[in-house]
């Protein structure tokens, strides 16, 4: 069944848009704006048709009440972590829901997703990523559920509240290593110079890479770095803040989708936002 639930993330051009609804899973007050009511958030994402909305346990069910068979599919997060507050809490933590596999069996997620978190001079946040890792990837063997992991290097936060790091000699051995802890997809930063992103793809080893939105950009900056991601060969993206957050959120997540499955430039897919 792994095929199939890929099948419905990747379309037929073979790419994949991912619009991230999560962030009300990290306990972070920052994160909520443009979802605070999630039914509305979700209703209006999928009436763009992305081809998968990204979403915790608790409101997934929301996307899965949508009447109809052609909604977006869901990718359910699985995993909690209290790194993204400045400063950073005392004890930091990593940890994966109660049996999410079976969740996302139950919920019809066409994919879960974990994260694979490097902080500077945090191990023991590190450590417990990889073990998170390991577990869903054997209950993800067991019940046909494909994988995704998110290598995500970050900042010092006294530099700022998730601050990513877009070092590429410091993405590259972190998306090798999700890739041979078995992930089935792997969802990584874009790297400082977009121009060199084929080089994750490479590293990534033939895995589809689907590229993080990161912190609101505006619309050319997004539309234009997505062109060039992909024509670097990822296979799609995963965006959240760029999306929720816009003004127009169908607008853009139709924007980005002639990007993604159309191949359209940046200049074109801007039409979408009139």
């Amino acid at each position: 069944m792994k095929a199939a639930r890929l099948n419905r993330l990747f379309g037929t051009s073979g790419n994949c848009f991912d619009v991230a609804i999560d962030h009300g899973m990290f306990n972070e007050r920052t994160f909520l704006a443009g979802i605070e009511n999630m039914k509305t958030a979700i209703q209006v994402i999928a009436e763009a048709k992305p081809d998968a909305i990204q979403l915790p346990p608790g409101t997934a069910p929301l996307l899965q009440a949508i009447p109809g068979k052609d909604r977006p599919a869901l990718v359910l997060r699985t995993d909690i972590a209290n790194i993204y507050g400045n400063p950073l809490p005392s004890v930091l933590f990593s940890e994966v829901i109660d049996r999410a596999v079976e969740q996302g069996v139950v919920l019809d997620a066409a994919c879960v997703v974990v994260n694979l978190l490097m902080l500077p001079n945090q191990p023991e946040v590190y450590r417990a990523c990889v073990r998170n890792v390991n577990i869903l990837k054997r209950e993800c063997e067991i019940y046909g559920m494909p994988l995704m992991v998110e290598p995500l290097v970050m900042q010092d936060n006294s530099k700022g509240a998730y601050m990513v790091d877009g070092a590429i000699d410091k993405i590259l051995p972190l998306v090798r290593q999700a890739a041979e802890l078995g992930a089935d997809i792997i969802k990584a930063d874009p790297c400082d110079n977009v121009e060199e992103y084929h080089r994750v793809i490479e590293i990534a080893q033939g895995l589809p890479v689907l590229v993080r939105g990161g912190g609101r950009v505006s619309d050319q900056e997004i539309l234009s770095r997505t062109k060039v991601l992909m024509e670097q060969g990822a296979r799609g993206i995963v965006y959240g803040r760029n999306v929720i957050q816009h003004s127009n959120p169908k607008g853009m997540t139709q924007a980005l989708m002639a990007i993604v499955h159309d191949g359209v430039t940046a200049e074109e897919a801007a039409r979408h936002l009139g």
